[in-house]
């Protein structure tokens, strides 16, 4: 898993690792909103800086440089993602794991919609920055999660289904909240969705996922909510 803000320099000051963290977090913040607007290439560590409210030198005292910022950004964005895979374990209920995933890939894309684009605009360009990523650590950890779902499915905890498919079908739909908003919006009908629409979004979603996999999803969806 990509360790947090991994690309900043090792120079922390005695007694102000509050300050560190707190400008650290506001600059990939605003790194997230330049650089899914502009893309990496269109992207300016002014812009960066007048976004975090901060003086331009100060960015390259935390970070090297633009690619610096925005590898933090990505490494973040998967580290969030991916611990929520804890989730899954051999002892685990198969709907509690694999719900609590879900809503927790929901409630990131609702949090982090900016560093969502951002991913996904590097993954439609190749992914240079993390392809050895993807296919190194992140595949591992994805068969190692794969294997205990095959053995809920041959003890018939749920139905036969391919994990790996299952994984990529539970990102596509979440950080399609995200990613691809405007068309969520469009769809509904709304500017927007306010917390209880994406909170019924989120419920439909586990729903459907969960129906797939031949579990019984025990709560009641509210289709009325607001």
């Amino acid at each position: 898993m990509p360790a947090t803000v991994s690309s900043a320099p090792n120079r922390r000051a005695p007694g102000k690792g509050g300050i560190r963290r707190a400008n650290e977090a506001a600059i990939l913040r605003a790194a997230e909103r330049v650089f899914a607007r502009a893309g990496f290439a269109g992207a300016r560590m002014a812009e960066i800086a007048d976004a975090a409210g901060l003086p331009k030198p100060n960015l390259h005292y935390y970070f090297r440089s633009k690619r610096a910022i925005y590898r933090a950004v990505l490494d973040n964005i998967l580290a969030l993602w991916l611990a929520e895979t804890d989730a899954i374990t051999e002892a685990a209920e198969p709907r509690q794991a694999l719900e609590q995933y879900i809503r927790a890939k929901m409630r990131f894309s609702r949090l982090y919609p900016d560093a969502s684009r951002v991913f996904a605009n590097e993954i439609i360009q190749g992914g240079a920055e993390i392809g050895d990523f993807l296919r190194g650590d992140m595949k591992a950890l994805i068969e190692r999660k794969a294997a205990i779902i095959r053995r809920w499915i041959a003890a018939g905890r749920m139905a036969p289904i391919d994990p790996r498919h299952l994984f990529v079908a539970i990102w596509s739909v979440t950080q399609t909240y995200a990613d691809f908003a405007v068309q969520v919006h469009a769809v509904m009908g709304v500017a927007a969705l306010s917390e209880a629409q994406f909170a019924a979004a989120t419920d439909e979603i586990v729903a459907l996922i969960l129906r797939g996999c031949g579990i019984q999803e025990p709560h009641e969806l509210c289709y009325d909510r607001a």
